[in-house]
């Protein structure tokens, strides 16, 4: 998953070495937690208008999760 979003992130980012990914041990509901971290100018390419694209990038993220009986989280900081 963390492949996933990595490889997401770095077709719409500019500054690709900026691109830092934490993820979390499952907590008890089963959920695990990946921390977004990119550089602050390429915040908006990421978030994009009205949050569409980092709601798209959650969407796939949850998608991807499925198929591995898991549940994800996305946080983008």
């Amino acid at each position: 998953m963390k492949e996933l979003l990595f490889a997401i992130v770095e077709g719409l980012v500019e500054e690709k070495d900026a691109i830092s990914i934490t993820e979390d041990q499952p907590n008890e509901e089963g959920v695990i937690v990946y921390h977004l971290h990119v550089a602050q100018n390429d915040m908006g390419r990421v978030i994009g208008k009205q949050g569409r694209i980092a709601k798209a990038i959650r969407t796939v993220m949850r998608a991807g999760a499925a198929r591995n009986n898991s549940k994800v989280l996305l946080e983008i900081e």
